[in-house]
């Protein structure tokens, strides 16, 4: 049955243990060199980027999503939707697949080797998940291979620059705020460490707390783009879904998106 398949996932036993350490210290090792490798060099990223189409559907007014990447970018989870002024959710626009569908390429390590599998990662993007506020069977915020989302607003990350194509949907209201969340794995700093809460492995798969970005829409004002801001980050292990405004503690994660736009085309 897949619940236990995803207890066998997360349980302790020695081998997990092993294979888990290991992996996570060649990614960490690698993240590190790559970002010795980069030093304080000037970046610039021209690369063309990727389109991609969600909610291909006729209702609304066809909005897009540029994203392009910082020198931190480096397979970011993320999701996109819109609320109303008072913050109430109205619409998901986007989001990874592997949330999406609560399963991970690398999510199962039974066998001696990774490969696909369900399991649940709560840290990853809770603001969203909370806002959106469906429960799980597991008591979390996030979809599940038992309660995933639509095809139609999932897909896996884009690894470089990347235009999404989609829907406002209706009903609409003059003004709205369109918000992403963005969180990518083992980007520890100085402040958020590997040993600032012992044990706690949801915390351990975030490191650097996954980031909110919004752009507040006024349709009467025909404006056709809209700048998207870091407005806080979300709790750290995904226990609520709460956004801290503070963000001196956050450094490198600030860089993983360079520039997002909304743009009305």
């Amino acid at each position: 049955m897949k619940t236990t398949a995803i207890h066998q996932t997360q349980s302790n036993t020695f081998p997990r243990v092993v294979i888990t350490s290991v992996v996570i210290l060649a990614l960490l090792a690698s993240f590190a060199l790559m970002q010795g490798c980069r030093g304080n060099r000037p970046y610039s990223d021209t690369t063309p980027p990727e389109h991609f189409t969600y909610l291909p559907d006729t209702t609304g007014i066809p909005m897009e999503l540029h994203f392009t990447r910082g020198r931190y970018h480096n397979h970011p989870l993320m999701a996109f939707w819109i609320e109303d002024t008072a913050g109430n959710y109205l619409r998901t626009l986007y989001v990874a697949v592997s949330i999406g569908k609560g399963e991970f390429r690398y999510g199962s390590a039974e066998e001696g080797f990774w490969k696909p599998g369900e399991i649940q990662r709560p840290s990853a993007l809770p603001y969203w998940g909370h806002r959106r506020g469906v429960e799980n069977e597991y008591g979390n915020m996030i979809p599940s291979p038992k309660h995933p989302m639509p095809d139609a607003m999932t897909g896996p990350t884009p690894k470089r620059n990347f235009i999404i194509h989609t829907n406002t949907g209706t009903p609409l209201p003059q003004q709205f705020v369109v918000k992403m969340e963005i969180n990518q794995t083992w980007d520890f700093n100085e402040y958020w460490t590997n040993n600032k809460f012992p044990g706690n492995e949801e915390y351990m798969t975030s490191c650097q707390p996954a980031l909110v970005y919004k752009a507040v829409v006024d349709l009467e004002s025909k404006q056709k783009e809209y700048q998207m801001e870091a407005i806080g980050h979300s709790h750290y292990d995904g226990s609520d879904g709460s956004l801290t405004t503070d963000l001196s503690t956050i450094t490198t994660a600030l860089d993983i998106a360079r520039e997002v736009k909304v743009v009305f085309p």
